[in-house]
């Protein structure tokens, strides 16, 4: 999965598209809240306050969408300070991409750069996808013989 992902970002520049930022709101740890706080100069509770709120997994995100850190030219402005979802967005170079399969599937929607990566992956596979999308079914004998 890391060479697919690695082939395919020497040729997609994010900031053509920037869907992520203009469709989504990442998640952010403490350590993403004290780093861009600090970045702002502001104190982490009033940064807080006027940027995140709490979802119902009770994680931290960004109020608004697209990201108010998102400039016209598709430039963050906190780009070297961004929250970890951010720089590993979309997450497709992981080891064990496989388990957060859920997301990268749902990244196929929003980033084209994850749907071509996992349209390589698939003729990568050595299954065999039918015309409707899915696997053929196969035969099993019984007694396994």
């Amino acid at each position: 999965m890391l060479e697919l992902h690695d082939k395919e970002f020497k040729k997609t520049n994010c900031l053509q598209c920037a869907n992520c930022c203009k469709t989504t709101a990442p998640w952010l740890n403490d350590q993403d809240i004290a780093r861009i706080s600090k970045h702002l100069k502001m104190k982490e509770q009033k940064f807080i306050e006027q940027y995140l709120e709490v979802g119902e997994d009770h994680e931290f995100s960004f109020k608004l969408i697209p990201c108010v850190f998102l400039m016209p030219d598709n430039e963050c402005s906190i780009y070297n300070v961004r929250p970890k979802a951010c720089r590993e967005y979309p997450h497709t170079n992981r080891r064990r991409f496989q388990q957060i399969e859920t997301v990268t599937i749902a990244n196929t929607a929003i980033c084209p750069a994850t749907y071509n990566i996992m349209e390589a992956l698939k003729n990568a596979l050595p299954v065999q996808y039918s015309d409707n999308g899915g696997k053929p079914r196969e035969k099993f004998r019984k007694g396994g013989g």
